[in-house]
């Protein structure tokens, strides 16, 4: 069995390596892979991995030898999951690695809106404390969580954790999820269940416009869909407090960046944190570079090292399921 990983850079650049998918089959691993490059990469194996690489409806046709399609993320729309049906290819996901390290990487962004901790620590080393002559000193407002409505955006296990480490916080929890269903997928394998959230901290279901007017802080965590592209938008914007915080630590076309950066710039709301935007890498024209209290990481909330050592296990049992004549988190 011959197995083609199209992008594998971000899951191993080095320190978690892939032998559970080479005791699989013959395995080849590109870095990186640009759309063209695709079905001439992917032409010689039965096995396709991808993470962002897009597999769309006229690879599948170019790929006479293709059995299996394995994303190497939860969310698969990078690849055109009808198409695969349509030849009797599987294609797979892993649903449950990351939940602890993004909801982790929530309260991170959160934290640095509320204490501003990498500027004051750059203000010490530039001299700023000792100029100043007091004990303490700040130079952005200081705010504590406690007592604070978190509004959490799609409420799967991620979301739910986040709105766990919410409550631990002293955080009023709002859900807002169309599906009001418990975290973990019915039949979920014990593997699965075993990184969902512990536990169901106290919360309440909310619509979108009451969760947005009662916000203090609004944290998206939901997947992508044609539907709610572009669901944080001026009009939501304008409905939420001036004194809340956006935290986007789902998927980029979730949010209009337009709209964000005009109502962080004009002071309609007191800062945003996203860990992801519409294009990535994000473009030199992106309004958010220059917007007022807008911090930007680089999509790693998914990313520490013992994520991304369940992500490889998960996909490798993937497809240890799939060459045993089974199917594992099929998503198409």
């Amino acid at each position: 069995m011959k197995i083609v990983v199209l992008d594998g850079y971000t899951l191993n650049p080095g320190d978690n390596p892939w032998t559970e998918l080479e005791q699989l089959g013959e395995l080849t691993v590109h870095e990186r892979t640009d759309p063209a490059q695709v079905v001439a990469r992917a032409l010689p194996g039965q096995v396709l991995l991808t993470n962002k690489a897009p597999v769309n409806a006229q690879s599948i046709a170019d790929l006479p030898s293709l059995r299996y399609i394995g994303v190497l993320a939860t969310g698969h729309n990078i690849v055109d999951g009808r198409a695969a049906a349509a030849r009797g290819v599987p294609v797979t996901n892993v649903p449950e690695y990351g939940t602890r390290s993004v909801a982790q990487f929530v309260f991170a962004l959160l934290l640095e809106l509320c204490h501003r901790v990498g500027h004051h620590d750059q203000a010490v080393h530039q001299g700023e404390w000792a100029r100043r002559g007091d004990f303490s000193f700040w130079d952005s407002p200081l705010v504590e969580l406690a007592g604070k409505t978190l509004a959490v955006v799609g409420f799967g296990r991620i979301g739910r954790r986040v709105g766990e480490l919410g409550r631990a916080f002293g955080m009023e929890v709002l859900a807002v999820d169309p599906q009001r269903g418990p975290p973990e997928r019915a039949g979920a394998p014990p593997q699965e269940r075993a990184y969902a959230a512990p536990s169901y901290a106290p919360f309440a279901w909310a619509s979108l416009p009451e969760a947005c007017a009662r916000a203090d802080v609004l944290s998206l965590n939901c997947a992508l869909t044609a539907e709610n592209r572009n669901l944080v938008n001026a009009a939501l914007l304008a409905a939420m407090k001036p004194s809340a915080f956006l935290i986007n630590a789902a998927r980029g076309p979730l949010v209009d960046e337009a709209a964000l950066a005009a109502a962080l710039n004009a002071g309609a709301l007191a800062g945003a944190a996203l860990d992801v935007v519409a294009e990535e890498p994000i473009r030199a024209d992106n309004p958010l570079l220059s917007a007022r209290n807008c911090l930007l990481t680089p999509h790693i909330a998914w990313a520490t090292l013992e994520a991304r050592r369940r992500l490889m296990h998960e996909a490798a049992e993937n497809l240890r399921a799939f060459l045993a004549g089974g199917v594992r988190n099929r998503v198409n």
